[in-house]
Parts: structure tokens; C-alpha cells; sequence
């Protein structure tokens, strides 16, 4: 099992300085990548500052100021960027990094974030999530001395010179997420390398693997070519006033799904997931200014796991 860190930006905010701080402090105490969400509106109305950043210009930057952990979004929603600016985005970012990046992409679902800031919000978002898929996908992989076109029902390429060759080949990995019974799993089957299940139960994360299972067979692949992980957020204490004191900053932000508890008991509710499927589990961490508690989750939590 793999442990990664994952970071929202969009629920405290949070500059870049703050996000290089947790990336190189995730690099130095060994974990495996760092991971941000994809948002530009802050939930719940908080108002904090600094305001939204941007998850690929973070990228970028962490590209160049880190050297190991692997870097990525979960998820890009695919109606913030056209399918072709996303595919050339990620690639250069592969290729600062020295070919560290995943993708993780999702169909888009906050109305009111994308009213914010004048991004249309179209219907039919899982379609349009299909062909943008199929969209990077194309564009990663054509050779650079040949064109792209694509026509769909919603995205039209025509003479699209493929990007900047991705340093990791035949592609970045991508992933892709939810919890729904077909589209879901036939989605994933045919166009990623990982699915990733939300806050959820390990026996709930069991029966959407095996309905992942179950189409990568009906698509001709097996298993070993899909990886399968979890996020939850994370809530770590020596003792039970450390504890009460992480789940009262972090709020109504703390899910009752978290890993919560001891470095122990946490290790064991990780291990749960292991049990049920997962390879790797992405923590999410609120307060990204409280690096002894990544510091904790490091010395206690990430030797259980390690190989």
C-alpha cells in the first residue's frame, strides 16, 4: 500500500508558498506523491484567504521545486479546460518533472463554482468526460510528425499537432473516479490506469472494485493493468485530546468516513482498505500549516505500509 498525500487548496486556501512547504516536507518524510483537488471557489462559503489558485500552474511550480514524489490532481473537472489545452498542460508538466504527473479527471459537478467564473456548465458532462478522455488520450499518443482529428458530439479537432512527447510513455497515468454501478467502471475499464473511490467504506470500496473488475474483463484487459486506491481525509493524535483537537479544526470538513484516531487504530482502518483491494490510499489532509501532523502520520503511520 502506497500512502499519498492530497491537499485542498479550495477549503482553507492556501499560496504557493504553503503548498512547496507540504510537497518538500511529503518528499523529505517519504511518502510516495502529493496530490491537490482542482477547484477555484472555496466550499462553504468561508471566505479565507488567499484566494483560489490554480491546480496545473501549482504543478507546474512543483515540477521544477521538488525531485521524487510524483504530482497530480484529483480530479481536473474536464469542463474547466478544452480537452486540448488540458492534454498540452499536462504533458509539459510531465516533461518539467522529469515524468512524475498523473492525471486524475472527472466529469465536473459544482454549478455554482463555475457561475463564479464565467465557465460554461454544460449538460451531458459524463459524454463530454468520455471524449475528453479519448481526446488526451489521442493527443499523447500520435506521433508528433502526424495530426490528430477528432469528431464527436460535443468536441470537434481538426490538423491538432499531438503535444510535447510525455516523458513518461505511452502516456501519464490517469485516473478516474465515482461510485456509479455501469458508467462508472465502463468508463474506467476502457481509458485509466487507476480507480480511485471517495470517502468511502472498505466494503463499499470492495464492490466497486469488483465492478471495475468485472469490465476490464468485459473490455479484454486484466487486472494488473488498473491500479485501485482510495482518498479519505485523515485525523491522526497521540492521544485523545490531540485527536479532539485535529477533528475540531478541521470541522464539518472531517467526513465520518476519515481515517481517524491513533497512528494504530489509523493504520488499521488503512489496512482495511488494503484487505478489500486498494493499492494505494490518498490522505487528505485539511490544515496544511500543521506539518506535525504529517510529521506524525510519517513516523508512525507510514512504516506499517512500507515495502
Amino acid at each position: 500500500m502506497l500512502l499519498r498525500i492530497h491537499t485542498e487548496p479550495s477549503e482553507r486556501g492556501a499560496s504557493y508558498d504553503t503548498l512547496l512547504r507540504v510537497a518538500r516536507a511529503t518528499e523529505d518524510l517519504g511518502f510516495d506523491a502529493l496530490f491537490r483537488s482542482d477547484h477555484y471557489l472555496q466550499f462553504g462559503g468561508h471566505g479565507r484567504t488567499p484566494g483560489p489558485s490554480d491546480a496545473w500552474v501549482t504543478l507546474a511550480g512543483l515540477a521544477r521545486d521538488t525531485r521524487r514524489i510524483r504530482l497530480g490532481t484529483l480530479v481536473s473537472p474536464a469542463t474547466f479546460r478544452s480537452p486540448g489545452q488540458l492534454a498540452i498542460q499536462v504533458a509539459q508538466v510531465d516533461g518539467m518533472s522529469g515524468g512524475r504527473v498523473e492525471l486524475g479527471l472527472g466529469a465536473g459537478w459544482f454549478e455554482g463554482e463555475h457561475q463564479a467564473y464565467a465557465m460554461p456548465f454544460p449538460g451531458k458532462r459524463f459524454d463530454r468526460l468520455e471524449e475528453q478522455l479519448r481526446i488526451i488520450r489521442g493527443l499523447w499518443t500520435t506521433p508528433g510528425d502526424q495530426r490528430f482529428d477528432f469528431t464527436g458530439e460535443h468536441f470537434t479537432l481538426t490538423g491538432a499537432q499531438p503535444t510535447l512527447p510525455p516523458v513518461q510513455r505511452p502516456h501519464p497515468p490517469v485516473i478516474v473516479g465515482g461510485t456509479g454501478a455501469v458508467r462508472t467502471p465502463a468508463l474506467a475499464a476502457a481509458y485509466a490506469d487507476e480507480y480511485n473511490a471517495a470517502f468511502v467504506t472498505p466494503e463499499q470500496a470492495a464492490v466497486q472494485y469488483g465492478r471495475i473488475r468485472e469490465a476490464l474483463a468485459e473490455n479484454g484487459r486484466g487486472e494488473d493493468a488498473m491500479r485501485f486506491s482510495v482518498i479519505q481525509s485523515v485525523c491522526v493524535g497521540r492521544n485523545d485530546a490531540e485527536i479532539a483537537r485535529r477533528a475540531e479544526a478541521a470541522g464539518e470538513e472531517l467526513p465520518d468516513t476519515a481515517f481517524r484516531g491513533t497512528p494504530a487504530q489509523v493504520a488499521e482502518q488503512i489496512a482495511r482498505f488494503a484487505e478489500a483491494g486498494a493499492e494505494r490510499a490518498y490522505l487528505r489532509l485539511l490544515d496544511l500549516d500543521d506539518l506535525d501532523h504529517l510529521d506524525l502520520i510519517a513516523s508512525e503511520v507510514l512504516p506499517h505500509f512500507a515495502s
